[in-house]
């Protein structure tokens, strides 16, 4: 065989070599993808607006589905039989990060329940949805957690719901949101939302877990905390 024949042959199999790693790069990047672009949709505020609203849009099971969840056996009082099986649940919400955990129950079926309504809570409490001042209009869930003193308020919203409904969450993660655009003003928030600056504090103070994280705003912008 010439030189100029085994030249050729080679520089054939090359070729063919790159072409089928180049296909391969490319199915995978195709595969691969889809899922990059589901897991940046779900909650990006660059989507649709929605942010962090859309986690707690998710059903129990979907919610679930973002979450890394690890069982351990839980210290302290409970009980001789408290340390015995690791029924102690901790959440970990891929997405955010956000942390949820229950370990009062000897039941990990039950801790783990408690532990998703508590992650709920978290990411109400710790993930923001970016607002326009300009063009804002209260959403729904928000209507629904404000006295009926509020102007905006129509009668079709329903009944205030209280920090004891499992819908709360909703309304405090946009209260917290307007509290982030409005850098920590009570009474520039309360001036959109139609109430008087005591009774959005009222709201604020009554429950602990929203005082808390209004404070901590509060005080980053070198303001009085809500007492």
């Amino acid at each position: 065989m010439s030189t100029a024949t085994i030249l050729r042959s080679a520089t054939l199999i090359s070729s063919k070599l790159f072409t089928s790693a180049a296909t391969k790069r490319s199915i995978l990047f195709q595969t691969r993808l889809p899922l990059r672009a589901a897991a940046l949709s779900v909650g990006s505020s660059s989507d649709d607006g929605g942010g962090g609203r859309n986690y707690l849009m998710l059903s129990d099971e979907q919610l679930m589905g973002q979450c890394e969840m690890d069982t351990f056996k839980a210290s302290g009082p409970g009980g001789q039989h408290r340390n015995k099986r690791e029924s102690a649940v901790r959440l970990k919400h891929i997405p955010t990060g956000v942390i949820a955990q229950a370990t009062e129950d000897r039941s990990q079926h039950k801790n783990r329940a408690s532990a998703l309504a508590r992650m709920r809570t978290m990411l109400a409490l710790k993930v923001r949805n970016e607002l326009d001042l300009e063009s804002y209009t209260p959403p729904l869930e928000l209507l629904q957690i404000l006295p009926r003193k509020s102007t905006i308020r129509e009668a079709d919203v329903g009944p205030q719901i209280g920090p004891n409904n499992p819908k709360f969450a909703l309304g405090m993660q946009a209260l917290l949101d307007l509290m982030v655009a409005v850098n920590g003003s009570v009474s520039d928030a309360a001036k959109l939302l139609g109430l008087s600056t005591g009774a959005l504090s009222r709201l604020i103070l009554s429950d602990d877990s929203l005082r808390r994280e209004v404070n901590e705003l509060r005080e980053s912008k070198g303001m009085r905390p809500l007492k």
